[in-house]
């Protein structure tokens, strides 16, 4: 349903560039093989490769590393690669550029750190969009461009991340159908002709329990804060066991399965949980257990029923102060908000509220309350049923 509203001034344009289901790590891709396109493209790209994580990457699992965590289509990180910089038809590569390679200046130097930093600012500005909290853009000439309120999350994303490295002209073809757009359909073809399903409108959450042994007691350590990446959407939320001291110590307790399903992928210190049961988690419910010790450790393939255990709790995979694991739930590639209040993260009954700043908040079931806190105190106890 359209309702008319009243006229705006630097009302931002009504043309939408790509379908979200072409910019988050799901359904789309399962006609993709993305080893494959790499190596029919003549630029110089396909022949890449970076060190990510103390492991060596070619260009296809450079591309592979930041989509999967990131949770965005690589169609969508590949096409910005070639409208920036043309690497994917360009045999030449010219180092010289590459310290600003997807238009950031005195940040990242790397063509990886790039690509990392353009992940994150993408997804902010999808996020963002998607929650209601950005209905607007600063530009770079100082005009404040407000967004036309019946654009889709992926469209917004792409302006957000146009308008921080051009203006003027440059910024008004990205946006526009001969920019990011074109290059994108040459690429893949037109995305508005493919399944443009992502969250369905009678989505609900499975019942989920919480992540530890019934008649333990956890600390609540972490209130929404990102699920990768330092930016939006803030879908993740962090539990501690009972450790002896603070900072990153071995724990013989288990992260638990919230639900049923088989483990899709795991990675440094990373278990992927596929609830709807066929291992590939661009589809359905997947969970994200970040921080497990690789000792331990559920494998690949492994089915696993509500209650069991996951891996110990522990500080590999991404920066972490102390031991802890990270919980965080995506639908067909999208990430969902912990905190959102049309299908919050309910464990137990249990509702995350965020706080005025990532990792604090609070968990509330009826009249209890227990608040987010790093160190563990006792407001931040929480027992298992």
């Amino acid at each position: 349903m359209k309702m008319p509203i009243y006229y705006t001034p630097f009302w931002g344009p009504s043309y939408q560039i790509i379908p979200d289901a072409a910019f988050v790590y799901g359904p789309d891709l399962q006609d993709f093989d993305l080893r494959v396109f790499l190596d029919s493209t003549d630029g110089w790209f396909k022949n890449f490769g970076a060190t990510i994580q103390e492991k060596y990457r070619d260009s296809t699992e450079v591309i592979k590393y930041y989509s999967i965590n990131y949770s965005l289509n690589p169609k969508l990180l590949l096409a910005l690669v070639e409208y920036q910089t043309g690497a994917l038809s360009n045999p030449q590569r010219d180092r010289t550029k590459e310290a600003t390679f997807l238009g950031f200046e005195n940040y990242n130097s790397t063509v990886e750190l790039q690509i990392s930093y353009a992940s994150d600012l993408l997804n902010d500005g999808f996020y963002r969009y998607f929650n209601g909290e950005l209905t607007s853009l600063a530009l770079e000439d100082g005009t404040i461009e407000n967004i036309d309120p019946w654009q889709n999350s992926a469209t917004i994303a792409l302006h957000y991340y146009f308008s921080q490295v051009y203006q003027g002209e440059a910024y008004k073809k990205a946006i526009g159908p001969d920019g990011f757009a074109k290059t994108f359909k040459e690429l893949f073809g037109d995305p508005w002709l493919r399944n443009l399903t992502v969250l369905p409108g009678s989505l609900s959450q499975p019942r989920f329990i919480l992540p530890f042994q019934a008649g333990t007691t956890w600390s609540y350590t972490g209130g929404p804060h990102t699920g990768w990446g330092s930016r939006k959407p803030w879908a993740a939320i962090d539990f501690a066991p009972p450790l002896p001291t603070q900072g990153c110590v071995e724990t013989e307790q288990y992260a638990l399965a919230i639900a049923d399903g088989v483990v899709a992928r795991i990675d440094v210190g990373t278990v992927m949980l596929d609830l709807d049961g066929d291992g590939d988690e661009r589809t359905g419910w997947v969970i994200l257990y970040l921080h497990v010790a690789e000792e331990g450790r559920v494998k690949v393939g492994d089915r696993l029923k509500q209650g069991d255990k996951v891996g110990r709790p522990s500080c590999e995979g991404g920066n972490a102060t102390g031991t802890h694991i990270h919980l965080a739930r995506k639908y067909n590639g999208q990430w969902i908000p912990a905190a959102w209040n049309v299908l919050p993260f309910n464990l137990e009954g249990w509702i995350p509220v965020e706080g005025l700043a990532a990792y604090q908040g609070e968990l509330v079931r009826g009249t209890q309350v227990v608040r987010a806190s790093t160190v563990s105190d006792s407001a931040s106890m929480i027992p298992a049923d």
